[in-house]
């Protein structure tokens, strides 16, 4: 999770995945923890191993189900290819993420990460929130879409009546959870509903 706005993307995708039982690695950037600060009611612990603790309660979930890492821990699995993960999602994605991951620069672990998901050909998914885009924003998405990057603006659909903000931000985790292959029942699929499953 970067420090865009979009914070409850991000807790709710991780909440899906980890009651899915699919293991996760996370990474909070500092300006992430600062936004989930802002824009939840939750105080996050300051450590890699308070924060496992402190989700893995939250959410009632197995503890070897989530690793937390620091933004300069190289020596996570991670940072390099002989242990890259299945797949990664940045979400929320800032373009300076955006920005960083298409040129190649790696100053932190997400930034390390998101380039071993390139270079090993993984699933990269960027969530981004901002708007509206520059020319600088369309190149960087158009650069990574050319290395396989999947490229997900935060923008929800309302074909499924949301009546909650809940509703919009799971309609966007529902389409991230549908690229990673992970079973979803948070929204029903285009036409689902009127024809069943």
């Amino acid at each position: 999770m970067t420090g865009a706005s979009g914070a409850p993307y991000g807790l709710r995708l991780l909440q899906c995945l980890l009651e899915a039982e699919q293991t996760v690695y996370l990474m909070l950037s500092k300006p992430a923890r600062v936004v989930i600060g802002m824009e939840t009611d939750l105080s996050l612990p300051g450590r890699p191993k308070e924060i496992e603790r402190f989700f893995v309660e939250r959410f009632q979930v197995r503890p070897d189900l989530l690793r937390v890492f620091d933004r300069e821990q190289w020596t996570a699995p991670v940072a390099s290819g002989s242990g890259a993960a299945d797949a990664m999602v940045i979400c929320p994605c800032t373009t300076g993420t955006l920005a960083a991951v298409a040129s190649g620069v790696c100053d932190n672990l997400i930034h390390r990460a998101a380039d071993v998901m390139l270079k090993e050909r993984r699933k990269l998914i960027l969530v981004l929130r901002e708007t509206p885009y520059s020319a600088i924003h369309l190149e960087n998405m158009l650069r990574l879409t050319h290395t396989g990057a999947v490229i997900m603006p935060s923008n929800p659909g309302f074909y499924h009546k949301p009546q909650r903000i809940e509703d919009l931000v799971d309609f966007m985790v529902a389409r991230i959870l549908d690229h990673l292959g992970v079973d979803q029942r948070l929204i029903p699929r285009w036409g689902m509903e009127r024809y069943g499953d």
